[in-house]
């Protein structure tokens, strides 16, 4: 079972996050999700564990919980929806960025 963890100290590591669970049952991953530009934690994770049984566990004990004086909430990770695709940076107007309705538009 995917697991989402939220409200995680920035101080938080990947391996800190799989210890909080392994007392619970085999985890097969724990990722604490970074910012592309500055590297920083953003302050939530994931964990994978293999047995469901002991995922529920894990999740009805660990939410709430205070981690370095935060209350973490721990939850199933919903799967993630796909985004539209986006059209090349140019806006659905076909790349005019004011539509022509600015003022500006009767002055030349």
């Amino acid at each position: 079972m995917n697991i989402y963890v939220s409200n995680l100290s920035f101080n938080v590591q990947d391996e800190d996050l799989r210890e909080f669970f392994t007392e619970y049952g085999e985890v097969t991953s724990a990722k604490i999700i970074n910012d592309r530009e500055t590297g920083r934690s953003r302050g939530f994770g994931f964990v994978e564990m293999a047995d469901d049984e002991a995922s529920r566990k894990a999740i009805a004990e660990l939410d709430g919980a205070t981690v370095e004086g935060r209350t973490i909430k721990v939850m199933e990770a919903k799967p993630k929806e796909d985004k539209p695709a986006r059209s090349g940076g140019f806006r659905s107007n076909g790349g005019n960025f004011n539509n022509g309705n600015s003022y500006n538009k009767n002055r030349y």
